[in-house]
């Protein structure tokens, strides 16, 4: 009886194992020189970010930055086409219908792991090659360098699956010049290549293909100081001629981007865009009108009171509306026009923006007492 039960621990534990180095394929924590290196290794789903990854990811950057043969962490993200497309929704979303904490798990670690790159003492270096969205901007925007390329494209496009733009969002789209975070954030707007610079997001701009040269240069710094990374990094920068003659695309609508989403109501946008009726507000008009009502509300305020808060502040407000959205209606119904079905036809509810009340709002941010994010 003794032999079997040893026998059944050493088959669980060998399951375990197996099951660990598949979770570990999906991303690779390695210590290059003095380099710690984070591989986001989820090509097929575009390095969406679930919750063993955070898992792992957290622990890593801790580590290193306390060990002194560490100068600098980079992250960057496999299969050519994505850094990190975003949060694995679809797990979200499953665990969200039947009441799995995974709701809870999953944003505490996610913004756990935003709160450290963006307070981590060791220079911090994201190669956001490809797709950077959503839990991709979390892993990247807060930490000191980030090295845009021409196939970089930007987005936090949460208002279309009735979320908002969390991991920070709230601390750095406000900090943006004039109001580009606030456009970026309610309109979901994608930013390509150059403009990702352009916009204040990305440090440096890089040829996609140099990008295995600068990380091996970077490894190769001897216990670099932050400017030392900078240099080599402005290096690569100066070099690069792609695109460097072409306007930012924002630069001839950022006068109308600033007037007309610095209104203080989401209602008072919808008016503003109607009464500009110029070819580039009606555009906005027709994107705003596809969004969340819910989540655009909550999104404006998120924004409006991050802008003088500090991240730790921002990330607790955040992880209390995430809980608001996963007890609501909007975001199952968001991911499953979008992602799930694909029909591209959400039923909101409310559908309009004069349903979502300032009392419901009001609501979504209020303290969750011993259920607060704790960093």
């Amino acid at each position: 009886r003794l032999r079997a039960l040893n026998r059944l621990q050493v088959i669980l534990q060998h399951l375990k194992m197996s099951k660990q180095t598949d979770s570990a394929a999906e991303v690779l924590l390695e210590k290059k020189g003095g380099a710690g290196v984070i591989t986001l290794n989820r090509p097929k789903a575009l390095n969406a970010l679930n919750l063993s990854m955070i898992q792992k990811i957290y622990p890593q950057i801790k580590m290193w930055e306390q060990d002194p043969e560490t100068f600098l962490i980079i992250i960057k993200g496999t299969g050519g086409k994505a850094f990190c497309a975003g949060g694995d929704i679809r797990a979200i979303t499953e665990a969200g219908k039947v009441g799995d904490k995974l709701i809870q798990d999953f944003f505490i670690g996610e913004y756990r792991l935003n709160n450290a790159i963006g307070t981590c003492k060791k220079p911090y270096v994201a190669l956001i090659d490809g797709i950077t969205m959503g839990g991709g901007v979390g892993v990247s925007v807060h930490g000191h360098f980030r090295v845009a390329t021409e196939k970089t494209v930007f987005a936090m496009p949460e208002t279309a699956i009735g979320l908002f733009p969390d991991v920070g969002g709230g601390y750095f789209l406000p900090r943006l010049s004039g109001k580009i975070g606030y456009y970026l954030a309610l309109t979901g707007c994608r930013l390509k290549g150059r403009d990702v610079l352009k916009a204040g997001i990305a440090t440096h701009f890089v040829e996609s293909e140099k990008l295995p040269a600068l990380e091996k240069d970077l490894i190769a710094l001897k216990s670099p100081s932050k400017e030392k990374i900078a240099d080599l990094l402005n290096s690569y920068h100066m070099k690069c001629t792609i695109d460097q003659e072409k306007a930012f695309a924002l630069d001839e609508h950022m006068e109308k981007i600033n007037s007309l989403f610095s209104a203080n109501s989401m209602e008072e946008i919808v008016k503003k865009l109607k009464q500009d009726g110029s070819p580039f507000a009606m555009k906005q008009l027709e994107t705003i009108n596809k969004m969340s009502p819910t989540s655009l509300k909550l999104t404006l305020r998120q924004l409006r009171e991050g802008a003088s808060m500090s991240l730790q502040e921002v990330l607790c407000m955040e992880y209390r509306l995430s809980q608001a959205c996963m007890k609501g209606h909007d975001f199952y119904e968001g991911v499953r026009a979008v992602l799930i079905d694909k029909d591209q036809s959400p039923k909101w509810k409310p559908s309009a923006l004069e349903e979502v009340s300032d009392e419901f709002v009001d609501n979504c941010f209020k303290p969750l007492g011993n259920n607060d994010l704790k960093l």
